[in-house]
């Protein structure tokens, strides 16, 4: 089954009306941008496409443009290109994760095998950074240190906590870099286009980090508590792997006795079918689902503070109900 592409109400019709214009320009380029001379390219780079999504990097880009000339030159390839990089990373985490679904339909990977989805990645970027081209010298500089903080993030995740270094201070600054960098641009990129002075685009930059980590933070709760169905995951995926999400690393800090099961549990892969569903019911009972929650929150309320410099007015309101739904969303 294939997902719709996710529609937002942003509390205000003309701003939805708007915005809405907008992403389907954007969903137009997408799908120009991905095709190929080579017919099996091109069905393999519109794989993740067509799958849908949320387009929250797009939506930021689009919504950040509103607070100058939204139709101004730039902006939607600007957004493309956001997205082209989100999807080209989708197809790699699905590799290093093993993924077999994203998005409700089998990953690249498990349709393919690992080294089409690999390439079909690098195609995306390729693509991504051919755009980037056209938007000039300043566009590849702000894209290129994001890619930076791309990478390291995924090998600082990688290769975990330093000793003696705090893991959940660790995990919230490679989320930082893995996601919030990406969206930060995203809204960086929509401000700068639509011509926002200086200021404007700091405030969408630092905006667009903090909801980021938000919405990354939401997403390792989703994978947790969903079963799937809305989501279009595999329910803990992450617990399966040995990968120690935000939930599961303030479990490891428990010195409560009873909690020395999970903690096992949460300390490795689970490739059993049993272990893996006593995990998730554990955590699931735990405290710590409900402080990841808190925490999620808190970033979520530093992106509204973040944006208290912007005039009142329909996208500073669409902005701040966007920090609601990055903590409530259930897939």
């Amino acid at each position: 089954m294939v997902n719709a592409v996710v529609s937002y109400d942003l509390g205000d019709a003309r701003l939805n009306e708007d915005v809405s214009h907008s992403l389907d320009l954007v969903e137009q380029r997408l799908t120009q941008a991905v095709k190929s001379d080579d017919e099996f390219v091109s069905i393999a780079a519109r794989h993740l496409v067509d799958a849908g999504g949320k387009r929250f990097r797009p939506l930021l880009a689009v919504l950040a443009a509103n607070l100058g000339d939204p139709a101004a030159p730039g902006v939607t390839d600007a957004a493309v290109v956001v997205e082209l990089t989100h999807l080209a990373t989708l197809y790699h985490d699905d590799v290093m994760d093993e993924a077999p679904r994203r998005r409700g339909t089998d990953s690249a990977n498990a349709r393919w095998d690992n080294t089409v989805a690999i390439l079909t990645g690098d195609f995306l970027f390729a693509r991504a950074s051919d755009m980037l081209a056209d938007l000039g010298t300043e566009a590849v500089r702000i894209q290129a240190r994001t890619f930076e903080r791309l990478v390291t993030g995924q090998i600082r995740e990688t290769v975990g906590p330093k000793p003696n270094e705090d893991p959940v201070t660790h995990h919230l600054e490679v989320l930082a870099d893995k996601t919030g960098s990406l969206i930060a641009t995203s809204g960086q990129f929509g401000a700068m286009f639509a011509g926002c002075d200086e200021a404007t685009v700091e405030i969408m930059t630092r905006y667009g980090e903090r909801i980021g980590v938000a919405f990354q933070l939401a997403d390792d709760l989703v994978d947790v508590a969903s079963d799937g169905t809305a989501s279009g995951k595999t329910q803990g995926t992450d617990l399966r792997e040995g990968i120690q999400t935000l939930p599961a690393l303030l479990a490891m800090r428990s010195e409560n006795p009873a909690d020395a099961r999970l903690q096992d549990l949460l300390s490795r892969p689970l490739p059993d079918d049993a272990e893996h569903a006593e995990a998730l019911a554990l955590l699931l009972a735990h405290p710590a689902m409900e402080e990841a929650r808190s925490v999620a929150r808190t970033w979520a309320d530093d992106a509204r503070a973040s944006i208290s410099g912007l005039p009142l007015g329909p996208v500073r309101s669409a902005l701040e109900t966007l920090c609601d739904f990055v903590v409530t969303r259930t897939a």
